[in-house]
């Protein structure tokens, strides 16, 4: 049952920190735009060496942006749940704190998975026709690794539970 905690938690803490890194920096995709090469970024536009931020109100990087943050501060707080899991696994009989820390880890891959399903969408279908020579970046991919991250410890916390539960049913021998 630890086992399954401290693999969870180490996957939590690894798509924390690639949530964060994804959604801060500027290489989500990649163009050629003229004879020079751009990127950009949810927050930032960057063109021959020089980088500008992202001013118009446009719906779908507000929406993206919006789903990776809420992303990143659920897996935090399934974080938080999954340490003190350590500390206290059977301190309420009617809250594991497992159970919870599994719950905030799939709630954090739906955030991370809507946010990169409207990225994909958008960019696909509108930007990519726009610009001839363009590729996702490697910020975008930190951003499906850490959906599967968090989709991991979700699953690592609720082999977690289950264990739990089993042993706490089945009573003392």
């Amino acid at each position: 049952m630890y086992s399954f905690m401290g693999g969870g938690l180490f996957c939590a803490v690894v798509g924390n920190i690639l949530l964060v890194v994804s959604t801060a920096t500027d290489y989500w995709m990649q163009y050629r735009l003229s004879s020079s090469f751009a990127h950009q970024g949810l927050w930032r536009y960057c063109m021959s060496g020089k980088c500008y931020m992202q001013t118009d109100s446009i719906a779908y990087w507000n929406a993206t942006r919006a789903f990776m943050i809420l992303s990143a501060m659920s897996c935090f707080a399934g974080i938080i749940a999954g340490i003190l899991s350590f500390a206290h696994f059977s301190a309420f009989e009617r809250f594991n704190r497992s159970f919870a820390a599994g719950i905030m880890f799939f709630v954090s891959t739906l955030f991370v998975l809507l946010a990169m399903a409207i990225y994909t969408g958008v960019t696909v279908n509108f930007l990519g026709k726009r610009f001839g020579d363009w590729r996702f970046s490697w910020s975008y991919i930190l951003g499906w690794v850490a959906l599967l991250m968090t989709f991991f410890a979700g699953i690592f916390y609720m082999c977690a539970y289950r264990m739990h539960e089993c042993r706490r049913v089945a009573g003392p021998r």
